[in-house]
């Protein structure tokens, strides 16, 4: 018998356990023998977030933490760690979009 499961003696069979909410007995077991779920996406949000920080400062944290899009307002440690799960989620789509941004510096300059 599982520990903490609602059972009752139905008095005519003293050994024999009655057990009254099966479902939850089943429900708990199909759970129990799924797969664990491993999330290997960030949110759009982030991913937003990072990207329009590296498009408007570079690689300038301090000035990413003074920007007013920093709605939470993060320090620039923070900021930077954010950037770097972004890179180790995403490296080829990191590596395309500073690829895509070099064009864009030169012709400014």
């Amino acid at each position: 018998i599982i520990q903490g499961m609602e059972v009752e003696s139905d008095g005519q069979r003293p050994g024999k356990k009655l057990v009254r909410k099966p479902y939850v007995v089943n429900e708990m077991e199909l759970e129990a023998s799924l797969p664990e779920k491993k999330s290997n996406t960030l949110s759009r949000d982030l991913i937003d977030y990072v990207r329009y920080m590296i498009q408007n400062h570079g690689e300038n944290y301090k000035e990413m933490a003074r920007d007013e899009k920093n709605y939470y307002q993060d320090t620039p440690k923070q900021i930077k760690r954010k950037i770097n799960v972004y890179k180790n989620f995403y490296p080829e789509e990191y590596k395309n979009f500073i690829a895509s941004l070099k064009p864009e510096k030169m012709e400014v300059q």
